[in-house]
């Protein structure tokens, strides 16, 4: 597991006791310990492996150099000192890096500085879990369990537009106290997922589809607004409302351009064009063109320049779409009657999440875009603008749910450059993210949080989201944050949830699904895998890790002793994915064989039966005072445990929480303790051990 999303990041310490503290975090990270040069011969660094260097001079003169060069500092020093050495370097909290900082005991990790957008709140939670530790999140977000406002499209891949970002957070804080539940948020969504409003706590403050002319009633007026959309909206610095504006990446621009046109021309015409129809330049998704145009040097140094992805259709594929505008001048040119309207459309059909896909909330600007073609100059946008927010015409009650064109395609010329290029605008129903999207598939253990691995605690934390059975999800509760997507299921949609898991980091979201025990034995991961194997998988894209977690048997075999000390299998006496006669001739080479056997899933309310055969077929192979433990939810608060005999074990209770150990013919139990020999006694020793036992 590892700290990718805030890298690069450097530790720094001063004593050889927060060297020591910090190393922890750095032994399995790509982050380097700074440590000062008249440390560097003590024994006790030296003994340290990992990344480590030591800075000559003044700590605040190497601090300033650090901070320019990485996205999180990580300080073992006391916050006063910290706060005097930032203090000169602070600019504005879009820009500086996250700092945070660890007590020198490591009881403590405290995020100091730009806890939202430089992401110190989320980068403190990940290495307290790793530290064992407590996080100090001091930011009013982390107190009303929301997600930060100025955080909030993050993981859609968002554009942060312009706006009153600090007014807006002060009314989210001050509308959700209980005296100020009649003050509300309006949020406005035209564009964009609403995942984000499905996971919102039930007292939050939001208030989602007022229309403009609504907006402003007597019996809940807001004190706020917050727009999300693909809408670029100018406001009034003095107005006393602060508003704030999202943009989704719905926006792809269909490019249609003569050979060697400057990419200057093609930066002009999207830009002019964007202006003249109130659109975001953070809401472009990406370009599209005809794949003759795959090499054009403009179009391919203006999506390189700002990272934007550069899609290609055949001719053939583009004359089957319906365009307002077709031209026979370019069919015959390229087999192809439309390039940028078709091409445009075709981009934003192609993103999206299956049935979870955008539903909005909210006016909506007028989906029917003009069918003239229209010729534009570069003096076109002079006055296209307009100083206040553009009010929405004709709307839909919701969001589109499938693409449209929202800019019918324009011819445009800059004076003194040669070339032309036409534009056309669609819109996605989905946005696009631009992330790759990660499949992290977790072992939760028997259920407490302190035996659940720090790097698996760190995934479920640091995942957009998380998807498992209802009763697991409920067990790992405080793992999860503020805007956390959350989605538990019934015990038996596995299936669904790996196809949800799947279609969200196919997506571009970072998916953890979670199964109790380890995942791959008995869990999630595997039917994962299967189901991605389904989806032509190239094992690359999403990227999937899997974090093992301490699996039943392991649980239950702590509970009693040592029955595992010798060679052991398990089998699921489940006949729901696995026909019973091949598990019945498992368990017959299985009690043959003499193995220590763990029997998973041993008996529901409507399959009882599987484990009476199960106890038959061992009687037949081995002595009725074989022990055998019953081990029920295991480390969890309703915990059960029986050690019993082969003969006598059906007449405790047992359950789908149950695991059931069973014994070979060596084990033994003593004072309640079962004991499976290894041999390190010998095999007389071993025997005359049994005996007393």
């Amino acid at each position: 597991m590892t700290l990718q999303a805030f890298q690069p990041i450097a530790a720094i310490a001063t004593t050889i006791t927060g060297a020591k503290r910090l190393y922890r975090l750095i032994q399995h990270q790509n982050i380097r310990l700074w440590v000062p040069e008249s440390l560097a011969e003590d024994p006790a660094l030296q003994a340290l492996s990992g990344d480590r260097q030591c800075y000559s001079g003044a700590l605040r003169d190497h601090v300033a150099k650090l901070w320019a060069s990485h996205r999180a500092l990580v300080f073992c020093l006391a916050t006063g000192a910290v706060v005097r050495l930032i203090a000169p370097l602070l600019k504005h909290k879009t820009a500086d890096p996250a700092v945070v900082v660890v007590d020198e005991a490591g009881k403590f990790v405290i995020s100091l500085c730009g806890g939202h957008q430089g992401g110190a709140d989320q980068l403190t939670r990940l290495i307290a879990l790793q530290m064992n530790a407590t996080p100090v999140l001091t930011g009013a977000a982390n107190a009303l369990v929301l997600p930060g406002i100025d955080v909030l499209g993050a993981p859609f891949g968002w554009h942060r537009g312009s706006g009153n970002w600090t007014g807006v957070s002060a009314a989210i804080a001050r509308g959700s106290h209980p005296k100020n539940a009649h003050q509300a948020i309006q949020v406005i969504q035209e564009a964009g997922s609403t995942l984000w409003q499905d996971h919102l706590p039930s007292d939050h403050p939001f208030h989602f589809g007022f229309s403009e002319d609504t907006a402003d009633r007597p019996d809940q007026p807001p004190i706020a607004r917050v727009w999300i959309s693909p809408i670029q909206r100018r406001f009034n610095p003095d107005a006393a409302m602060p508003k704030v504006q999202w943009h989704p990446r719905v926006l792809w621009v269909g490019i249609g351009c003569e050979r060697h046109t400057p990419k200057i021309v093609i930066e002009q015409a999207i830009q002019s064009i964007l202006q003249a129809h109130h659109l975001a330049e953070g809401a472009i998704a990406g370009l599209a063109t005809i794949d003759l145009k795959a090499d054009e040097v403009g179009l391919v140094e203006f999506c390189r320049d700002r990272n934007l992805p550069l899609r290609c259709f055949p001719a053939a594929v583009l004359r089957l779409v319906d365009v307002p505008n077709p031209s026979t001048v370019v069919d015959a040119e390229v087999g192809t009657p439309s390039v940028s309207e078709a091409a445009a459309l075709l981009a934003s059909g192609e993103w999206g999440v299956g049935e979870q896909g955008s539903r909005g909330a909210g006016e909506q600007e007028n989906t029917q875009p003009s069918t003239q073609n229209s010729e534009f100059s570069s003096t076109a946008a002079q006055n296209a603008t307009q100083n206040l927010e553009p009010k929405p015409q004709a709307s839909p009650a919701a969001a589109p749910d499938r693409p449209f064109l929202r800019v019918a395609k324009q011819i445009f010329r800059l004076e003194g450059q040669p070339g032309a290029v036409t534009v056309a605008i669609a819109q996605a129903a989905q946005e696009y993210t631009g992330r790759t999207g990660q499949l992290w598939l977790v072992g939760t253990g028997p259920g407490q949080l302190d035996q659940i691995t720090p790097a698996a605690q760190m995934a479920i934390a640091q995942a957009d989201v998380v998807i498992g059975y209802s009763l697991y999800v409920d067990l790992i509760q405080p793992l999860l944050r503020p805007g956390q997507i959350v989605e538990a299921l019934p015990i038996t949609q596995e299936r669904q949830r790996a196809e949800r898991a799947i279609a969200l980091a196919q997506w571009g979201l970072t998916v953890a699904v979670i199964s109790s025990g380890d995942c791959g034995i008995y869990g999630m991961a595997g039917l994962v895998l299967e189901q991605l194997c389904t989806h032509d998988w190239d094992g690359k894209t999403p990227a999937v890790q899997v974090f093992p977690g301490i699996t039943a048997l392991q649980s239950a075999a702590s509970r009693v002793g040592a029955p595992l000390m010798h060679d052991f299998c398990a089998i699921s006496l489940s006949d729901l994915l696995t026909p019973w006669d091949v598990i019945e001739k498992r368990l017959q080479a299985a009690a043959q064989a003499d193995f220590v056997v763990a029997l998973y899933n041993p008996k529901s309310q409507t399959r009882t039966r599987q484990i009476e055969a199960a106890q038959a077929i061992f009687l037949e192979h081995r002595d009725r005072t074989t022990p055998v433990a019953l081990v029920r939810a295991a480390y969890r608060p309703d915990e059960q445990v029986t050690v019993t005999t082969l003969a006598e074990c059906l007449s405790a209770p047992i359950d789908m929480l149950t695991t059931v150990l069973i014994g070979n013919q060596s084990s033994r139990t003593h004072a309640n303790w079962i004991i499976t020999p290894r041999g390190y006694l010998g095999f007389s020793n071993e025997s005359l051990l049994n005996e007393k036992m």
